[in-house]
């Protein structure tokens, strides 16, 4: 015998009773499907992680010092960036008057056309079939909710955390306990390509894990 129920976060529970030794008892499909799962909650980075973007960030960060005259190679703003924005700017553009503001603005531009790793989306799929839940953090605006319309991601994400939020920058916690505290995430995931992004996770008692690529993390998940 089975029943449905729509929960308050407005997800469908298939219920359904075992006879055991004259008793019934009540289970639920969705953590019986769990079970075959490592985490039940999964917080994303958005940048080097779901979204392939260092190389169009790395051009307009290139092109935005240009305009201050000032010259840097590729690869070298290209490894900086994968520290941080902050450590890239601390290096390169540390008094430079409307730098950020100016390079957002070119990287905004160049992210018009966003392009998702490969494998993403599936495994973003697998993940949500199985009963699990995502949730983003990224230090971006709500041009980040543009970006997972345009690369048809946006259903799958419970809540989206931005710049638009108000919480402090990783390292910092801060966003992590708001969404641990919020969603009652006790089986979470931080995935990020930066240490920034696991000193972050790791300081909200959540478990980490260094993005290096959809296959890789497929094997660190069973997936």
């Amino acid at each position: 015998m089975s029943l449905v129920k729509i929960s308050k976060t407005g997800v469908k529970l298939s219920f359904f009773y075992v006879e055991n030794s004259g008793k019934s008892s009540l289970f639920s499909q969705k953590n019986a499907i769990m079970k075959g799962m490592k985490y039940h909650d999964y917080i994303w980075d958005l940048g080097g992680t779901l979204l392939d973007n260092y190389e169009t960030s790395t051009a307009a960060f290139v092109e935005t010092l240009a305009l201050y005259g000032i010259t840097q190679d590729h690869d070298s703003v290209y490894q900086a960036l994968k520290v941080s924005t902050d450590f890239a700017i601390e290096t390169f553009a540390p008094n430079l008057e409307h730098f950020l503001e100016k390079y957002k603005e070119n990287e905004a531009r160049e992210l018009e056309h966003p392009i998702l790793f490969d494998g993403v989306s599936d495994l973003l799929e697998d993940i949500s079939n199985q009963g699990g839940r995502h949730f983003l953090v990224s230090h971006r605006n709500d041009q980040v909710l543009e970006i997972l319309e345009k690369t048809s991601i946006a259903t799958y994400f419970t809540e989206v955390v931005t710049s638009s939020s108000g919480f402090k920058r990783k390292p910092d916690p801060e966003s992590m306990i708001y969404l641990r505290e919020k969603y009652q995430i006790s089986s979470g995931l931080v995935i990020g390509d930066r240490p920034i992004d696991i000193e972050a996770g790791q300081a909200a008692g959540l478990a980490t894990h260094l993005f290096t690529s959809i296959v890789n993390l497929r094997q660190v998940l069973d997936m």
